[in-house]
């Protein structure tokens, strides 16, 4: 009788070991702390999504890094579909000690999407792996990053943009970035326009040049969130809001990146696009990293 007790236990956990397999694994990746409360809330906007994901229904499997930074134990990122990047950007951008390991994942097909300043990448070597991994990237000197309230009412035929629905909402929207030529294998989900007063500021490392400027007065609209197909296979996604957390109390700012983070799981994105509940002042008040002197 133990015998076959052992036996009918030891195939029950074998049955929820693979239905567990059969998931799309996420990896979360948050950076440390870089600004005041509720801006770059980078860990607590990671357990937003991870959590929304999670409750879904879907076959997904949202698993947070433990710590602050790239994973002391990279095993954590084995299996990914996807790995998600909430962190400080250039210099301080947690890939760039681990360009080539996370390079010879993303060869596999993994599947990468960088949030606000992870878009945010150095000149060089650095630069030119965001552009092979998603297509683009937050240059200095050519990218601005000003706070303006985007208005976003039309959509591309695409999975990410399966129900949502036309909203405006102001962020520090990073624009005019570095796209691959041509933006070939480029879909931009998230664009506008922006006004003359974005770039009042004078000309600098992350507030204007000429480039930009002749843009924006010739009327083209601005990429702010865009989808990736590598032809090697696998899939990025770069999106330059998320400044403030508590854009993500809006629905279709929120679905957009549920959406964008099962694509490139490459998870098929339900008709009316990832199910997830309205968050309350309370939910984004949890998991913040606290009061910290602004950089």
């Amino acid at each position: 009788m133990k015998s076959l007790l052992a036996f009918l236990l030891s195939i029950a956990l074998l049955a929820s070991t693979a239905i567990a397999a059969e998931k799309a694994k996420i990896v979360f990746i948050s950076g440390t702390p870089s600004h005041g409360r509720l801006h770059h809330e980078h860990r607590a906007g990671n357990m937003i999504l991870a959590a929304a994901l999670n409750k879904s229904g879907l076959d997904v499997n949202a698993v947070l890094v433990p710590h602050y930074g790239y994973p002391k134990d990279e095993s954590i990122l084995d299996g990914a579909a996807t790995v998600v990047i909430f962190c400080t950007g250039h210099r301080g951008h947690v890939l760039n000690p681990h360009l080539d390991s996370f390079d010879a994942r993303m060869k596999k097909g993994t599947g990468v999407v960088m949030i606000h300043w992870a878009t945010e990448a150095e000149k060089g070597k650095p630069g030119q792996k965001f552009l092979e991994w998603m297509g683009g990237f937050c240059d200095l000197d050519w990218s601005v990053n000003p706070h303006w309230t985007a208005k976003f009412d039309k959509f591309p035929k695409h999975p990410i943009s399966n129900g949502v629905k036309p909203f405006e909402i102001n962020d520090e929207w990073y624009y005019h970035m570095r796209f691959v030529e041509g933006l070939k294998g480029v879909t931009p989900i998230l664009s506008d326009l922006p006004g003359p007063e974005t770039l009042r500021r004078k000309d600098g490392a992350r507030s204007g040049n000429p480039a930009v400027r002749r843009a924006v007065a010739e009327g083209k609209e601005q990429h702010v969130a865009w989808a990736y197909q590598r032809p090697g296979g696998g899939r990025g996604f770069g999106f330059t809001g998320a400044h403030n957390h508590d854009s993500w109390r809006d629905d279709n700012f929120r679905k957009v990146m549920l959406n964008a983070i099962l694509w490139t799981a490459q998870v098929e994105v339900p008709k009316d696009g990832c199910p997830s509940a309205p968050l309350a002042k309370t939910d984004i008040e949890a998991n913040l990293d606290g009061d910290r002197k602004k950089r």
